[in-house]
């Protein structure tokens, strides 16, 4: 399963996420930014690669959605509601992000 995470600048909230779901089996997940001048900037090969793309912010959804619309028919757009306030891997938003996304995303339990 390749999942997108989608930020802003994918400096923070993104890279986050990547971490953390690359870790489960049979998850191949990669951040990326709406910005220009984000780290990895969101791409058509990012979302045609992506099985399902998850976005931060309903403005990044808006964003994806009117940039790559033909390119998403058939995929899952979701929306996981998480703002700009925290900081790479900080545990709430660590917190968050693995309460949010398993119920967009079966995962396998991560081996230790």
């Amino acid at each position: 399963m390749n999942l997108l995470f989608i930020c802003s600048a994918n400096r923070l909230r993104s890279p986050t996420a990547e971490h953390i779901f690359s870790a489960y089996p049979g998850i191949q997940a990669v951040g990326a930014g709406t910005s220009s001048s984000a780290k990895t900037p969101v791409s058509w090969r990012l979302i045609e690669w992506a099985d399902i793309v998850l976005v931060m912010e309903k403005s990044h959804r808006d964003e994806v959605a009117k940039k790559y619309g033909e390119l998403l028919k058939g995929k899952r757009l979701v929306c996981l509601d998480i703002p700009d306030h925290y900081e790479l891997m900080q545990p709430e938003l660590i917190t968050l992000l693995k309460e949010r996304v398993p119920e967009y995303v079966r995962l396998s339990a991560v081996e230790t």
